[in-house]
């Protein structure tokens, strides 16, 4: 009788584990989820003064084509849905509300812009919806504490502008930097950037912070009153238009600081080529994707992925235009963040996820560049290579710098 009731009770403690088990084996989903499907958001500038970027979301939609052609994520489709914002805060307002309260989206992804995605920040914390891998490249997106449902994706210019000060600190140790920018968040982030990493140095380093408004028709004053400072580093934080402008003007005045530029200029067509190809070499940046118009990736394995996708998804597609690499490389992210959520499909469980990549390489980004997130550390790359503009191209050189302060 006393076996009888121990095989009994085993028996029980067996089925009490078993739907234990199965318990947390439970599928789990918030709206926008479900056995068959993943809704994404996202917004765009298709139309308006940004409509440049539009080819992102066109990308990442390609790019959900072939997820879902393979079979999905853990067996779910991607169900894509993006609007058209126009680059407008208002807009952005607008559709973000429609995506979440009527379309009833899992997330939004890589929604596009600094002021468009400030104006819905709050009211993604309100409702606790993920507002995932941002594409902009303000600092401010990374506030775990703050904004907990809100994520970057790309170096933010604090992040760039940090290596950038490093590499000015290695390669010129008599440095006497001016410093130009424009007078917004973005210029005002660089600057905060330079002088983290420069430190008590920065009033002995920086002779000169000059900013211009964007209204300015030119800025070729503000260049002579900086080549008069007797500066040998010139740090131009500055859009194309005016970027394009000093690189001219430098050379006119046959000034020849060590010249880095922010890599929001670093298109060759439109600022190295109005500016001049001879008046623009030597101009240094930093990069972290791979220019898919460059035959040194031609055997690169990210790289065969990234062509053989573009030829069956994308054909016709203009390869040099940095925008499809990124638009690839965030999709990419998105995938690898819903992969690791494996069941546990909740709005909680992406962000933890999100903030919980290691060692992560999309295929376009240049070797050794990885993503890594933490539940303090939003930004998912804090990582550059140093470029310099040579004979009408940008090329790589010297080791991967690191954002991090302390090194």
């Amino acid at each position: 009788m006393k076996n009888k009731k121990i095989t009994l009770l085993a028996a029980a403690a067996a089925l009490t584990l078993l739907s234990v088990q199965g318990a947390f084996a439970q599928k789990k989903y918030d709206t926008g989820a479900s056995d068959t499907e993943i809704k994404i958001g996202n917004v765009e500038a298709y139309s308006g003064p940004a409509s440049a970027y539009g080819i992102i979301g066109k990308t990442e939609e390609a790019y959900f084509k072939m997820i879902n052609d393979q079979g999905g994520i853990n067996g779910r489709k991607i169900n894509w849905i993006s609007y058209d914002d126009g680059y407008s805060p208002p807009k952005t307002v607008e559709q973000v509300r429609k995506l979440i309260e009527s379309d009833e989206v899992f997330l939004v992804f890589n929604a596009l812009g600094t002021p468009t995605q400030t104006a819905v920040q709050k009211y993604h914390n309100a409702k606790k919806v993920p507002q995932l891998f941002l594409a902009t490249g303000a600092s401010k997106w990374n506030d775990p504490k703050g904004f907990p449902w809100t994520m970057g994706f790309q170096p933010s210019y604090r992040v760039e502008a940090r290596i950038f000060a490093k590499y000015i600190l290695q390669a010129k140790p008599d440095a006497k930097v001016a410093i130009f920018y424009a007078n917004d968040d973005f210029g005002k982030d660089y600057v905060a950037g330079i002088k983290e990493i420069f430190g008590d140095k920065a009033s002995s380093l920086i002779v000169a912070e000059e900013s211009y408004e964007t209204t300015e028709p030119s800025i070729d004053s503000h260049i002579v009153k900086l080549k008069g400072t007797g500066a040998n580093v010139f740090v131009n934080i500055s859009t194309p238009k005016f970027a394009a402008q000093a690189i001219k003007k430098i050379a006119e005045l046959e000034w020849r600081p060590m010249h880095v530029m922010t890599d929001v200029s670093i298109s060759i067509g439109a600022v190295m080529k109005p500016a001049g190809l001879d008046a623009s070499e030597g101009v240094l940046s930093a990069s972290y994707l791979k220019d898919a118009s460059d035959p040194q990736w031609k055997d690169d394995e990210g790289m065969k992925r990234f062509l053989a996708f573009i030829d069956k998804y994308m054909p016709g597609a203009n390869v040099s235009d940095t925008n499809i690499v990124y638009g690839y490389a965030a999709a990419q992210t998105l995938v690898q963040t819903l992969k690791q959520c494996g069941d546990n499909l909740t709005r909680e469980n992406v962000m933890k996820q999100a903030a919980s990549l290691k060692d992560f390489a999309p295929d376009t980004l240049i070797p050794g560049i990885k993503i890594n997130t933490g539940a303090n550390d939003f930004a998912p790359i804090e990582q550059l290579k140093m470029i310099r503009f040579k004979a009408g191209q940008w090329e790589l050189f010297g080791d991967i710098i690191s954002a991090e302060t302390g090194g």
